[in-house]
């Protein structure tokens, strides 16, 4: 029964994860993009994947993987979710250095630019966070409180940066993919109770 639970779990997030991206791979919009502009578009992708992934590690509810370890694949992915906005932005940039300058500005006209812009730096303040946490010295609640901020910000910032973008995603794996992102948060929060010093319990 455990087995068929975790295999049901794990076909379950890979299917969320690859669909979106399957689909995409096939849109219309494709069409005549250079192909930095798709490693761009797809890497965005990607990013929006991994926050899916960074909560069940966060609170350990990947079967298979052991709490030391999932918590270690949450930094890893962390940094690999940095690294998917840096192409993600570095890949418009090359393609259309006004509309990526605009943005950073906070001078688009297009509304999905401003959320996308916001989670980009919340995202690097999560990373600096995370980094400097020794240096500076922070409580683990004050630590815990800012880090959870931020990844809200994150959260909400890159989906409804989506959400808002008619692009190479389609409609309704994108939707769906971007509810199991906010559910998964929504849920990791108060089973962790990360604004606490003291976790919830499990049962």
């Amino acid at each position: 029964m455990a087995a068929a639970r975790s295999i049901f779990i794990w076909a379950a997030l890979v299917l969320a994860m690859a669909v979106p991206v399957v689909i995409a791979s096939t849109s219309p919009f494709l069409a005549w993009r250079e192909p930095i502009y798709i490693g761009a578009g797809f890497a965005g992708i990607i990013a929006l994947a991994l926050l899916l992934v960074q909560p069940l590690l966060a609170a350990g509810w990947l079967p298979g993987v052991p709490a030391r370890r999932s918590k270690r694949l949450h930094q890893w992915l962390g940094g690999a979710l940095v690294v998917a906005v840096l192409m993600h932005v570095g890949g418009l940039w090359v393609t259309s250095p006004p509309d990526v300058v605009d943005a950073l500005l906070f001078a688009s006209p297009t509304p999905f630019s401003v959320w996308g812009v916001v989670a980009m730096w919340a995202l690097f303040g999560a990373l600096l966070l995370a980094l400097l946490r020794r240096k500076l010295k922070l409580k683990p609640l004050i630590w815990r409180q800012a880090h959870t901020v931020l990844v809200v910000v994150v959260v909400i910032g890159t989906v409804t940066h989506a959400l808002l973008i008619e692009g190479a995603m389609e409609v309704v794996s994108k939707t769906v993919l971007c509810v199991l992102v906010l559910l998964a948060l929504i849920k990791a929060l108060f089973e962790l109770r990360s604004w606490m010093l003291i976790k919830r319990p499990r049962v």
